[in-house]
């Protein structure tokens, strides 16, 4: 039996500590306090998380020291992109927001979940999957079998 479960709304809290370790972990803070994002965040999230056959998934391991608190996080979309070769579908995974509490780490926890977000990408007919990987999470990946891309993209903040 699997440790991994999909992430429900009573997750959601959670799911939002575990974001902000992944956020903090890359030096990336991105202005403001956590509790004023997340406590506008999470409404969202919450009705993110009910929809299980929507766009959104996000996978989790329950803390095994703490309850009602979890150990990792691995979250994604599915998106539409116009068709092309090797994808004529058009439909690309995106991962982000993996993490592992910090005390929980070196467990494999967060490859279960990756494997449980890859599973659920190809049940949906995903031409590919992208992520933006740190230098701690590359070998992780890597030994999925993501390769590095050259990255041309470019960002708009709103």
């Amino acid at each position: 039996m699997s440790l991994v479960r999909r992430a429900v709304p009573e997750d959601a809290m959670e799911v939002l500590r575990l974001r902000q370790v992944m956020i903090d972990s890359m030096g990336s803070g991105g202005g403001g306090g956590a509790a004023d994002w997340h406590a506008e965040s999470l409404p969202t999230l919450r009705g993110r998380l009910a929809g299980p056959d929507g766009d959104f998934a996000a996978f989790v391991v329950d803390h095994p020291d703490r309850p009602g608190a979890l150990a990792a996080l691995v979250a994604g979309t599915l998106e539409y992109r116009i068709g092309k070769a090797g994808n004529p579908h058009g439909r690309v995974g995106y991962v982000f927001s993996v993490a592992t509490d910090p005390d929980a780490r070196r467990r494999g926890y967060a490859r279960a979940c990756m494997e449980e977000l890859l599973a659920w990408f190809r049940e949906r007919g995903a031409g590919h999957v992208l992520l933006n990987a740190s230098p701690q999470g590359e070998p992780l990946y890597a030994s999925l079998g993501f390769t590095r891309d050259p990255d041309p993209s470019m960002r708009l903040l709103l």
